[in-house]
């Protein structure tokens, strides 16, 4: 970022650039959202693009920040805004409020605030510029300002008055996905909906991938279309294809037409295979390199904050073109044996010559002998062309061998119980994850 702390009130009118330099529109305010113990977190801004209408620009899509413009990724939801519960307009809802100075001092008035960076796409309010009131005796005058952080003002609430889901959810803040995942299933059917409400898409789609199918379908079943497809947009293709599997075939259809089209094409593409093959367990969404890539370009893309662990232990290397499905597939790099080599070096020279790929109707038991014979965390799928289609990770094949309630089984029981381990296609009991149907 080329800025580290920005005043909402002087973002605000800001123009918005994708990296070709073209003005997609113009910042009108700005989404936060409340956590237990540290500052409202940023989620993103509200954009004003041609033609007067509002859309929503997560603050993951944001690149630069600073002289008087933001800089995007290019890729912009054109979805009219509608505000999600939970999320407080900076501009429209928070600049104005009164609040208690912690110091004892009296209270304040909201006029400005200051979000900061404090991480790879991660903001949150950092001050606040606020008004005392003015003097008693001068209707003129005004009252003196203070720069405060958030820890330093408490906003006044009704005594008595029952925790909302905004603060049950702000008090979820720093679970992990599954952790919130279960304390959500605790929950009365009633409130885990209202919480589920008021979590921002990309939290629910975590926790959703974290959740039963029985839950899954059940939040996604309150939802209106609209919130369920931008969930959908966040979720991985697979549990995404897993999900609209479990809806009715009308419902799933209207949900992937509202998708992003590129999210939509990979879910359509997984559910064209069988559940219990390698095509049905496998992500569309591997780092994908040339043979010219260097291991320097290679680490880079294994830093990103928002790669799943098992996706970042090895890189597939490919012929053009470099999504999937590729070009003729060329063999995988371990990131380990990357570090064993100079920046320079390409990646073409360092392929793991004895890992072969599984195709696309191979069964969950031949994936799951691979990754356990050579001690893998992930194994590529290709087609019949030997193109690369994806990849399956640990993390995919025990979710599918474990049974349905794996999540609320107890320790002890698993202990005097323990579950078989399969070891042909057979003896795999075949979850309710979807039906091997064609491509709509």
């Amino acid at each position: 970022m080329s800025a580290t702390r920005v005043f909402a009130a002087r973002l605000t009118g800001c123009s918005v650039f994708d990296p070709n330099g073209d003005k997609v529109g113009r910042v009108r305010d700005v989404l936060v959202v409340y956590r237990t113990s540290q500052a409202p977190r940023v989620v993103g801004f509200v954009v004003e693009v041609p033609g007067k209408k509002h859309v929503f620009l997560s603050i993951g899509r944001v690149t630069s920040i600073g002289s008087g413009q933001v800089i995007t990724t290019g890729l912009i939801n054109l979805r009219r805004f509608e505000q999600r519960g939970g999320e407080i307009r900076v501009m429209a809802e928070l600049l104005g409020r009164k609040v208690t100075l912690a110091d004892g001092s009296g209270e304040a008035t909201i006029e400005d605030v200051a979000i900061e960076e404090t991480g790879l796409g991660e903001w949150e309010i950092a001050q606040l510029f606020c008004r005392r009131p003015k003097p008693a005796g001068s209707p003129f005058g005004k009252g003196a300002t203070i720069f405060v952080r958030w820890r330093e003002i408490s906003e006044k609430t009704t005594v008595g008055e029952a925790q909302s889901a905004t603060q049950l959810v702000a008090s979820y803040a720093d679970l992990l996905p599954a952790d919130l995942a279960n304390a959500m299933l605790d929950l009365t059917e009633q409130r885990m909906f209202e919480v589920a409400e008021e979590l921002s898409d990309d939290r629910l789609a975590d926790v959703l991938e974290e959740m039963p199918e029985s839950e899954q379908v059940d939040i996604l079943n309150q939802l209106d279309d609209d919130r369920a497809a931008d969930v959908l947009d966040q979720m991985q293709p697979d549990d995404a294809a897993d999900l609209i599997a479990h809806l009715s075939d009308e419902r799933g259809e209207a949900l992937l037409d509202l998708m992003e089209p590129e999210e939509a094409e990979d879910v359509r593409f997984l559910l064209a295979y069988a559940p219990d093959t390698a095509g049905g367990l496998m992500t569309t969404e591997p780092i994908i390199v040339s043979a010219d890539a260097t291991v320097a370009e290679g680490l880079a893309l294994i830093r990103r904050h928002e790669l799943a662990p098992a996706l970042g232990a090895a890189i597939c290397v490919t012929l053009p073109p470099y999504e999937a499905p590729t070009g003729r597939f060329l063999g995988m790099v371990h990131f380990q044996r990357m570090l064993r080599y100079p920046p320079n070096e390409r990646l073409g020279t360092l392929l793991d010559q004895t890992l072969e790929p599984v195709r696309a109707a191979a069964s969950a038991a031949e994936v799951s002998r691979i990754l356990a014979s050579y001690n893998l965390v992930s194994v590529p799928v290709v087609d019949e062309n030997h193109r690369l289609v994806g990849v399956v990770t640990i993390d995919d094949v025990l979710d599918y061998l474990l049974p349905d309630d794996w999540r609320s089984t107890d320790s002890d029981d698993e202990k005097q119980h323990p579950a078989p381990v399969p070891v042909t296609t057979s003896s795999i009991p075949v979850k309710g994850r979807r039906t091997a149907h064609g491509p709509h």
